[in-house]
């Protein structure tokens, strides 16, 4: 099974968030972080709002912060909001043309497949993909968010920028 990017960019973006619940995150940094498009993060910001896992703030100064704190938002219930079909195989969607209805147990199997991983999904929440956050228990566990794409050089290779401090 393979996860949409949509369902991908949809758990950077609350992982990104929730490591600043101090403040309003905005689409233009969480795509410069990431590297990616702010018109994927409009939709994906469009959709998480719609489903109640972030609230959005609108005109100068705004941006977006959960709607729950990260150890209520369950990552089972993102993807199967986000994620747009889970039809494994023809026959799980409705323009089923299968020629062994009654004889093919492959169905079932990948139902099975499909239910244990939503079920593993369901046992964590947006607080074990980032222990690191301010107040959170467990210290950095090596967990970092990506750093601006400003800062990357060629490859992704870190590279030193300059800042307002060393200069003067």
């Amino acid at each position: 099974m393979r996860l949409t990017t949509i369902t991908d960019y949809a758990m950077r973006l609350l992982m990104y968030v929730a490591h600043y619940p101090e403040r309003l995150c905005t689409i233009a940094e969480i795509a410069q972080a990431y590297g990616i498009s702010e018109a994927h993060l409009m939709k994906v910001t469009h959709e998480l709002g719609m489903a109640g896992f972030i609230e959005t703030v609108r005109g100068k100064g705004g941006g977006m912060r959960l709607a729950a704190p990260p150890e209520q938002i369950n990552l089972g219930a993102v993807v199967r909001s986000i994620e747009p079909d889970f039809s494994l195989v023809e026959c799980f969607g409705m323009s089923n043309h299968c020629v062994l209805p009654g004889y093919c147990r492959l169905a079932g199997t990948l139902a099975a497949a499909l239910e244990a991983f939503l079920a593993h999904l369901d046992r964590y929440s947006l607080a074990d993909l980032v222990p690191d956050r301010p107040g959170a228990a467990g210290g950095n566990n090596g967990y970092a968010l990506p750093p601006p794409a400003s800062v990357c050089g060629p490859a992704g290779r870190r590279v030193r920028v300059a800042t307002v401090r060393d200069i003067s």
